[in-house]
């Protein structure tokens, strides 16, 4: 969470200064016109700036995980953006028509505009001063269908599938947004340090609109695969589903996911991967629980023989640390990525010492002993917590039954508040921010 902080920060930072390197927010004369007129400069690069960069990371960018943390801190990142070019665009949108309705109100009397004398102009200045009638109207309703369509993102009860059909025609918009910006910025901002940082994030962004549009968003990476075993949890209300791939997938690393498409119309889902690589067998293991509309109707649409598309691996949720000792939470379905970890473990010499605690609310034997056995052959140390009959987990429980937790790191996979609350309670007792690694398995 840190690192995508301090890029957000840095992003807002960065085209900030640059922008006050070209121009001010304290113009003389300062009266509401002239300062209307810089914020509006000013708000209009922050805004097409931030989502530009959003843009940018909707390509998932595998070069970019590392410094990161991973995809689901980026989609996290991506999230953040969107949301501040939101904010940035209402009240961009607010000076500029506001200002106006004031104006027809009688609020405000508009200045008359002072012609300049012998005023000439180039031919590229003088088609951008024709076009800047079209660009106000064409950039006001790419906002409003802007503003429409992050909302609908954001809101976690619009159905997935909904969601993945209509959330990339936000491409449209911003490339709308980018005719706006390039005809209504300031012409001396392209020749300073802020116009040719512009430029390569509307070109880049730009790129990034038409890859979406066409659908070639990690084209590289994805493999054909067919569906070669399912079993069924019922009391768990989980799906085992083994997908037997095509030769071409790269490999991958214990806690990573991919994207799984299994109907076009649905689009690509995010699991995470529960098995360790082979490539002897090129099998992959995932694990999924009826937690919404999609993934109830699994057990009903996947049948066995069933081709589906597999995109990835992404994510830095590896186990990698030099702490002897790790401490793992995998609360519910969020157990996946360690299952996978005890797969690879019991197949190679792993000196750290690790507990594993399962908290959950559901219960199926057969599940238990499968867990129970892998836990077993990675040398794993499992506290099973049945909600219910065990009580809850939490940081006070963890220390007693881990007394060298202070040596050790955790890894969580599970609910977000209830990371977040493990996260706070063990950083009060010292432990250091580097040693709590999260991951943020949300994608919207």
């Amino acid at each position: 969470m840190t690192r995508i902080k301090v890029s957000l920060l840095t992003i807002l930072f960065l085209l900030t200064a640059l922008w006050l390197v070209a121009d001010t927010l304290l113009p003389e004369p300062f009266t509401y016109f002239s300062f209307r007129t810089v914020f509006m400069q000013y708000s209009g690069v922050l805004g097409i700036g931030l989502m530009s960069v959003a843009m940018l990371l909707a390509l998932r960018p595998k070069w970019l995980e590392p410094h990161l943390d991973g995809l689901d801190k980026m989609y996290r990142l991506h999230k953040w953006l969107g949301i501040a070019a939101l904010v940035v665009a209402i009240t961009h949108w607010w000076w500029a028509k506001g200002t106006k309705w004031m104006v027809g109100w009688g609020w405000l009397e508009k200045p008359a505009r002072k012609p300049v004398a012998g005023e000439t102009l180039g031919v590229i200045e003088s088609w951008l001063r024709n076009q800047r009638g079209l660009a106000e109207s064409v950039g006001e309703w790419a906002f409003y269908a802007a503003v429409v369509l992050i909302v609908l993102a954001l809101v976690k009860r619009f159905p997935y599938h909904w969601f993945a059909k209509i959330h990339k025609w936000i491409a449209l918009a911003y490339l709308a947004l980018v005719y706006h910006a390039l005809v209504l910025t300031k012409t001396e901002y392209w020749t300073q340090p802020v116009g040719g940082l512009l430029a390569v994030l509307l070109l880049g962004g730009s790129v990034a609109a038409m890859l979406t549009l066409a659908g070639r968003i990690g084209t590289g990476r994805k493999v054909s695969g067919m569906i070669a075993e399912l079993t069924d949890f019922p009391a768990l209300r989980v799906l085992e589903t083994v997908v037997v791939l095509e030769d071409n997938w790269r490999g991958h690393t214990a806690g990573q996911f991919a994207f799984v498409t299994t109907e076009k119309g649905e689009g690509a889902h995010p699991y995470t991967i529960a098995s360790a690589w082979n490539p002897a067998d090129r099998r992959l293991v995932f694990i999924t629980k009826a937690l919404g509309d999609h993934t109830s109707r699994l057990r009903e649409r996947l049948k066995i023989g069933m081709p589906v598309m597999v995109e990835g691996p992404y994510g830095c949720f590896d186990f990698e640390d030099a702490q002897p000792h790790q401490i793992w939470v995998g609360a519910g379905i969020g157990i996946t990525p360690f299952i996978a970890r005890m797969k690879q473990r019991a197949a190679m010499q792993d000196a750290k010492t690790i507990d594993l605690f399962h908290p959950t609310a559901d219960f199926e034997q057969a599940a238990i002993d499968r867990l129970t056995a892998d836990a077993k052959a990675a040398g794993v140390r499992l506290h099973l917590l049945v909600d219910g009959k065990d009580g809850r987990l939490n940081g006070e429980r963890i220390r007693a039954a881990v007394p060298e937790w202070q040596s050790a790191s955790i890894w969580f996979c599970g609910p977000p508040g209830f990371g977040q609350a493990l996260r706070k309670d063990f950083l009060a007792h010292d432990l250091p921010t580097g040693r709590f690694h999260q991951e943020l398995f949300q994608m919207r």
